[in-house]
């Protein structure tokens, strides 16, 4: 789990269906000292991961992601930008068809359209 320990969320507004926070990283974290000395970025794959521990927070369900439509990756991520996370979902009968915007200044720098499974 990354929530608490590479970021935490601020702001958060929640609706049906849908939520949206602030994400602040820890920017002392030891991933961003691999991930790349002297010029730390937020691996792709930890944005992906903080999508599904949000969603699996606000459903009270452990899930697994099943598929992804697309994903795509517009900016960087550093550690001291603070984007804005959009996650929507729709509940299927075998799934939670999920998009997901990460912003900064209203731009997306991160788009993903997926699928999650309940686990269990």
């Amino acid at each position: 789990m990354l929530l608490n320990d590479l970021y935490t969320c601020h702001d958060v507004q929640q609706g049906t269906d849908e939520v949206a926070c602030r994400i602040v990283f820890n920017a002392h974290h030891a991933i961003f000292g691999g991930h790349f000395p002297g010029q730390p970025v937020v691996p792709g794959v930890c944005t992906m991961e903080i999508v599904k521990e949000l969603l699996q927070q606000e459903l009270g369900q452990p899930l697994i992601l099943r598929s992804t439509g697309n994903v795509k990756f517009l900016q960087l991520i550093t550690p001291d930008v603070q984007p804005t996370a959009k996650i929507s979902w729709k509940k299927t009968e075998e799934a939670y068809a999920v998009n997901a915007t990460f912003s900064k200044d209203a731009n997306p720098v991160f788009k993903m359209n997926s699928n999650y499974e309940v686990v269990g």
